[in-house]
């Protein structure tokens, strides 16, 4: 069963026609370091209208996509290439809620990479 601790969302637009070896190449690319169990590596396209979620288990790899009906996804601006997020932050994102506003003042705010 996949079980998160941690969302990592890498702030790059990404090509979300990559299946889940050239986003796993890029993770490694990234971070500098192999996926970590437990993790999951958000990616978006340029038009933050659709994301990818990628995550490594013992028995595998999961990659879940998600579109919005309206709207687009609240993205860190250009900079930095990922972000931590708390499981909040994460929701909020899914919804297309700017996350980054409605965290303020908490620990897990912006925490850089």
């Amino acid at each position: 069963m996949l079980s998160l601790t941690s969302w990592r969302l890498v702030t790059a637009p990404t090509d979300l026609r990559c299946g889940m070896d050239r986003l796993l190449v890029q993770v490694r690319a990234v971070l500098g370091r192999e996926p970590v169990e437990g993790e999951a590596y958000v990616f978006g396209n340029r038009a933050r209208t659709r994301l990818k979620l990628l995550s490594v288990d013992r028995h595998g790899v999961w990659l879940a996509v998600r579109r919005l009906h309206d709207g687009g996804y609240v993205w860190p601006r250009a900079g930095e290439s990922t972000w931590t997020l708390s499981a909040d932050q994460f929701a909020w994102l899914c919804a297309g809620v700017d996350w980054r506003r409605l965290s303020m003042g908490r620990m897990s705010d912006g925490q850089r990479v």
